[in-house]
């Protein structure tokens, strides 16, 4: 059986914000909607869901992030995720120059958790917090292959 990976999907406090962090990074938005009924009780598993949703793609068109703000039920704060934690972890991009990614993200009012590291004169790579909490790792490959 072939199997493709569709997207990523993530719960965001702020839709709009999260959108304006990742388009500044470069992704597109897709579209947007919102989203209840009785179809989608049945595909999340929650009654009365209803949400505003948004898809975003990475501009190599390979990449899809699927964007969701809750409207019903309430939304679910949790402490933010530690890179060690079992479960959803994070989302990674590669980009061009990390230190611009970087700026950007600042832009948003995040930075790196630490800070940055480089692996093996392969990558210079950092996690940021992004909006809700995500962690957003940035990679620059230092030597492109070829």
């Amino acid at each position: 059986m072939p199997i493709k990976l569709e997207n990523v999907a993530i719960a965001v406090r702020d839709l709009d914000a999260t959108i304006a962090f990742f388009t500044d990074l470069g992704l597109t938005v897709l579209g947007r909607d919102t989203v209840s009924g009785e179809w989608t009780d049945t595909a999340v598993g929650l009654d009365g869901n209803h949400a505003k949703i948004a898809m975003l793609q990475t501009p190599d068109g390979h990449g899809r992030l699927e964007l969701f703000e809750y409207i019903h039920p309430d939304a679910i704060e949790t402490e933010p995720t530690l890179p060690n934690e079992i479960g959803m972890h994070r989302v990674a991009f590669s980009v061009d120059d990390l230190d611009e990614a970087l700026e950007i993200a600042a832009r948003h009012g995040c930075h790196p958790l630490r800070g940055v590291a480089t692996y093996e004169d392969i990558y210079r790579l950092t996690y940021v917090r992004g909006p809700s909490g995500i962690i957003v790792m940035l990679a620059q490959e230092l030597k492109p292959a070829g």
